[in-house]
């Protein structure tokens, strides 16, 4: 693997966890303010528009390599996305999310290694 296809492949991580983040921050204002509010739509507008660069990203990769080795990288998101909930949306880690997210990895490694 090419350097610039591992950065795309990180690119397109980064941006599909970042979204995530940016959207939950979004949708947790209140019903009643949240639809007007500026920082509402500016967030929300962010977590579409990374969720967009992700998707175009991973078409240009579906181009280049075999699904079977791409879909092993999206599971790193499962990964990346506990760990950035727990670190800045202050959410909490169960046993059960920690030991799920174990296996994801373990899954990962598994199928990475038969390439």
């Amino acid at each position: 693997m090419s350097f610039l296809a591992f950065f795309l492949i990180v690119m397109s991580l980064l941006s599909f966890v970042v979204a995530q983040l940016v959207l939950k921050r979004a949708v947790a204002f209140p019903a009643k303010i949240g639809l007007s509010s500026p920082r509402f739509i500016w967030l929300f507008a962010l977590g579409v528009l990374l969720m967009t660069i992700s998707f175009f990203i991973t078409l240009g990769l579906l181009q280049r390599f075999a699904l079977s080795y791409l879909y092993p990288f999206q599971g790193l998101s499962v990964i990346m996305i506990v760990v950035m909930a727990a670190v800045v949306l202050k959410e909490k880690l169960t046993i059960q999310l920690m030991i799920g997210s174990l296996l994801i990895t373990a899954g990962i490694v598994l199928v990475s290694m038969t390439y």
